[in-house]
């Protein structure tokens, strides 16, 4: 691990390379999240820079939290959520390539992107029901905005995973690409964003954003209060204990 989990590049493009630096999984962790957090509000305030790639190390963009008996914990969750709210206050144009897993809280974060770029490879899953627990990191809110409110629904119940061809098709991601691509074609997209006129950009992108990062406070706080309802229950235990030991969960309803 290297001791800065984010790195932070502005090129001559105009682009920002914002990447996370925590190989292979990229687990999130709140001091990732508040670096990621960080460095949009700086570049919200640099001339420099038009357009952010948010990109990861290694094979995976992020997949999901460190559980226990896997290393570093995330954070409270209540830190975490706050993290996630002050990225999407920010308001420059992001553009996340995915080529490997976007668990959970590491969908949340690839959902906090205005595009996604994914690789055949990339695997989307909102799988807090597989753990025994509600949805957080505002995806009750950005979910269904991208996908519609049948299709959230469907996700958020099985907890399945989606691989980048489908998840372009139902408009999870934004385009398809080779493995070895993606964070290539992220960066042209970026500088197709970064050529307009940034001024404009920034208004077209607060008029079509509307009020989603008050949006997305309103439903991190319901995500909170129902996560931490059921991290009590047995059913929370063994989908935890399940998902550490790499086997089906046997929930009981309890």
């Amino acid at each position: 691990m290297t001791d800065s989990p984010i790195a932070v590049v502005v090129d001559e493009q105009h682009v920002a390379t914002v990447e996370i630096r925590r190989p292979p999984n990229n687990f999130f962790s709140l001091d990732m999240l508040t670096g990621i957090a960080e460095a949009l509000e700086r570049l919200d305030d640099d001339p420099t820079c038009r357009a952010v790639v948010l990109c990861s190390q290694g094979k995976h963009f992020c997949a999901g939290a460190d559980f226990p008996g896997r290393g570093e914990g995330t954070g409270r969750t209540e830190d975490v959520y706050a993290a996630a709210v002050r990225m999407f206050r920010t308001g420059t144009p992001i553009v996340a390539p995915v080529q490997g897993a976007a668990i959970g809280g590491g969908l949340g974060l690839a959902l906090a992107a205005d595009f996604r770029i994914a690789a055949p490879e990339a695997r989307f899953s909102a799988n807090f029901a597989r753990l025994g627990f509600h949805q957080g990191f505002g995806l009750s809110e950005t979910l269904p905005r991208l996908v519609g409110v049948q299709a959230a629904a469907e996700l958020l119940y099985t907890g399945r995973r989606v691989k980048g061809e489908e998840a372009v098709a139902i408009g999870l991601a934004d385009r398809l690409v080779p493995f070895d691509d993606v964070r290539a074609a992220a960066h042209t997209l970026a500088v197709e964003i970064a050529r307009s006129a940034p001024l404009a950009v920034r208004s077209i992108r607060a008029t079509l954003r509307g009020d989603l990062a008050d949006r997305v406070e309103a439903a991190t706080a319901h995500e909170l209060v129902e996560q931490t309802r059921l991290r009590a229950t047995a059913d929370f235990a063994e989908g935890t204990r399940a998902m550490v030991e790499r086997r089906d969960p046997e929930f009981r309803g309890r």
